[in-house]
């Protein structure tokens, strides 16, 4: 081969892409803004390779991860009966009626999606976060989702599990260790409500609640998605509370996800540039 066509072949190489996470957070509801950032990231060409999730962030990824786009996940929203959802929305629900809705839609085992998938729920008995890369994806996102008092923990080989915003609200540092390089991390609850907007007697039932919850939140439950991801959207969903399944609220919450996942587009596109970049100087070392 002679020196101008090695030459030639240098410049052309096609340099090799990162391996892209997303790590989507917990919020319920607010996970409508979950699905405006992936009609964002669609329409830019961006696609995830690694995918995790807490809560809403469970749900939402593992579809993601089936192969679902954002048109079919609003669709899924859309045969969503949010009265009758609304009505399970009592203390210690049983969640068999969200494993039986998610079985439909989800079915099979965490090993058989198409994406490497992990969804993050907390140990009702340790408080420790429970990692879930195997086994039914229906149970394991439902698990990932019940948030206490509303609803009974999972049980999951002999443990019962909660809401995996307790111990991993957005688990960027799962995405890493399953194999990404890259990770854009989703965090509904950047905004939250100071006790003095929630008014006294939201309050009041606050501290109620947290009497009777088995689990509570740890120290590094926000701050460990945030070291691990390389950019975290902060889509500002301050009015909206989690429980918010109004037509009105959710389409809002949707379009305040696309329109932050849409302005962070070319802070994602830089990372994925200077990963490469990277990439190719490693093997031309």
């Amino acid at each position: 081969m002679g020196l101008f066509t090695k030459i030639k072949e240098f410049f052309t190489r096609r340099r090799k892409q990162p391996v892209l996470g997303l790590a989507l957070g917990s919020g319920g509801a607010k996970g409508m803004a979950h699905l405006g950032a992936l009609k964002a990231f669609e329409e830019a060409g961006l696609t995830f390779s690694i995918v995790t999730g807490s809560s809403i962030g469970a749900i939402v990824g593992a579809l993601y991860a089936k192969g679902y786009s954002y048109a079919d996940m609003t669709q899924i929203v859309e045969g969503l009966n949010r009265k009758e959802f609304s009505k399970n929305l009592r203390p210690f629900a049983d969640l068999s009626f969200a494993e039986a809705f998610l079985e439909d839609y989800a079915d099979g085992d965490i090993e058989g999606l198409p994406k490497p998938f992990a969804a993050c729920a907390t140990d009702g008995e340790t408080n420790e976060l429970v990692v879930l890369k195997s086994g039914k994806i229906a149970r394991a996102v439902t698990a990932s989702a019940a948030i206490p008092p509303f609803f009974r923990g999972v049980e999951w080989e002999g443990k019962k599990l909660y809401d995996g915003a307790f111990s991993d609200a957005v688990p960027a540092d799962i995405c890493k260790e399953l194999g990404a390089e890259i990770v854009v991390g989703i965090d509904l609850s950047a905004f939250p409500r100071s006790e003095e907007e929630k008014g006294r007697m939201t309050r009041l039932i606050g501290s109620a609640i947290s009497y009777f919850t088995p689990v509570h939140y740890t120290d590094d439950c926000h701050t460990r998605g945030y070291r691990s991801a390389d950019v975290m959207l902060r889509p500002n969903l301050h009015d909206y509370a989690a429980t918010d399944v109004s037509r009105e609220g959710m389409d809002a919450m949707l379009q305040i996800g696309y329109e932050e996942a849409k302005s962070r587009i070319p802070e994602i596109q830089k990372a994925i540039k200077e990963a490469s970049r990277g990439h190719h100087k490693k093997r031309t070392v």
